[in-house]
Parts: structure tokens; sequence; C-alpha cells
């Protein structure tokens, strides 16, 4: 049985779901990814991945549903280059909380954003809350690309630089949609001199920065895509749906009045 919500008739919603019902909503984006990736990438990880952790979840006996994922979404640090589409925060913002009004009239008890654009994930945080107080549902965000090491043989060098177009989104689209990855444009695109900073980075540096994809040379690109292989793909993507459905398991019995 397909968990897509929207195959649904409106009076069987009203009907079934319960506050133990779970939502999950993806949130992807259509936006520049260099020369060797297409725009559908990050939509691409939202859907095909948080598609794939609902699908088991409902297998394992959740009571779980997905609405369709969202598209356009804030990526506006891609917005030099042709071919991005992206909303300003606060239409996202509006349109993510609407949509939680949205869950909660259904009936359901707790929504889910599995994100796979990381330029989502500090607004997604605020929604979080602010559904939360508005509506009461139980809110979470999680990632639908997760970072895993690459195959025994396989070393990977992008000096933790790797956000963006490089070896993972490249090798995991070569994975799921091997005809829209075109290696043969792909460079190495890693700002090295920022790796010589103790503090201020990416992937959990303690100093975050404001940046836009162009500031790091004009492929856009923030890694090393030439390193991607379809072995490191295939990993990522299985360890992905993996943390998705364990996570998905954990939202289900998570509780805020037992926390601490």
């Amino acid at each position: 049985m397909s968990r897509n919500l929207v195959e649904l008739a409106g009076p069987d919603v009203a009907a079934d779901f319960t506050r133990e019902t779970i939502v999950v909503v993806g949130t992807g984006a259509i936006e520049h990814h260099g020369p060797h990736l297409p725009l559908i990438t990050d939509y691409l990880l939202a859907d095909t991945i948080g598609g794939a952790a609902v699908e088991q979840a409902a297998a394992d006996g959740l009571d779980i549903w997905r609405l369709p994922t969202l598209a356009f979404t804030k990526s506006d640090e891609h917005s030099w280059a042709p071919g991005t589409v992206w909303l300003d925060w606060d239409t996202m913002y509006r349109t993510c909380v609407e949509i939680g009004r949205a869950v909660d009239l259904m009936g359901a008890g707790t929504l889910v954003f599995a994100n796979g654009h990381g330029g989502n994930t500090a607004l997604l945080q605020v929604v979080l809350r602010e559904i939360r107080k508005l509506y009461g549902l139980k809110t979470f965000l999680m990632p639908t690309l997760i970072r895993t090491e690459p195959p025994a043989g396989e070393g990977l060098d992008e000096r933790n630089l790797g956000i963006h177009g490089g070896a993972a989104e490249t090798s995991i689209v070569m994975h799921m949609r091997p005809d829209l990855v075109d290696l043969s444009r792909a460079e190495r695109w890693v700002p090295e001199h920022l790796a010589d900073f103790q503090h201020i980075g990416f992937n959990g540096m303690p100093v975050s920065f404001g940046w836009l994809s162009s500031d790091f040379g004009t492929g856009g690109v923030v890694g090393d895509p030439t390193q991607a292989t379809t072995a490191f793909g295939a990993r990522l993507y299985d360890a992905s749906v993996a943390q998705a459905v364990a996570s998905l398991h954990e939202i289900a019995r998570f509780d805020h009045k037992r926390v601490g």
C-alpha cells in the first residue's frame, strides 16, 4: 500500500488519522550543482531517500504517511546561477508553518521534515518551534543524506570541505540516477585556503560564516566530484535510508514530557 497521503480520499484522512500518526514532508531544492550534476539533486535526495524511509517504516508497523516533497525552498546562496529557483526566507517560513497547520487539522500528531538541502536547515529549526508553539504538534528535522566513509580502498580527500556538489552528492546521484551525471565535466573545487582555519568552516566547525556558492570559484561547487564512485553512492544510499528509518522509529516513541 502506498504511503502517499495525497492518494487518500479526504474522509479517510479524517477517519483514520490520530495523534499517533506521523506525517513526513521532504524539503529539497532546485539549484545549481555545477556542470556535472542536475538542478534536481537535492530534491532527489529528499524525495527518494525520504520516500524509501517512509515505506520501510510503514512496513515495520509505524502509522506514517508522506506529503509531496517541496521542490522550491531557500536556495538563495545559489541565486547567482541560472536554473536555481528559490523562495525568500519568509515565504518558505510561512509555507512550512502553514503546512504544520494543515497537518494539525488532519488530526495527525507529528510532523517530520526530511531535508535534502543544507541551506534549509537553520530556517527549518525555527519552523519546528513555531509549529510546536502554535499547534502542539511534535516536530522534527532529519537529514536525508548522511556523512559516511567511502568503501575500503577509496580514500576521500576533500579536507572536510565537501558540502555541495562534491564526492558524496555526486556519488549518490550516480547510484540513484546515473543518467543525470556527467563526470567528464567535473573538476576539483575545494577551497583549500579554508582548511587552514581551526575554528571557521563547515561540517561541524564551531564558527560558521555567511557565504554564496560563487565565493569559491566559477563552478559554484564546494568539494571534489572527481572522487565520486557508484560504489560510494550505493553505500551512502543504504546508510542514509537506514538512519532515516531508525530516526523515524525514535520519533514515533519520543515524548517531550519524559525528556530528562
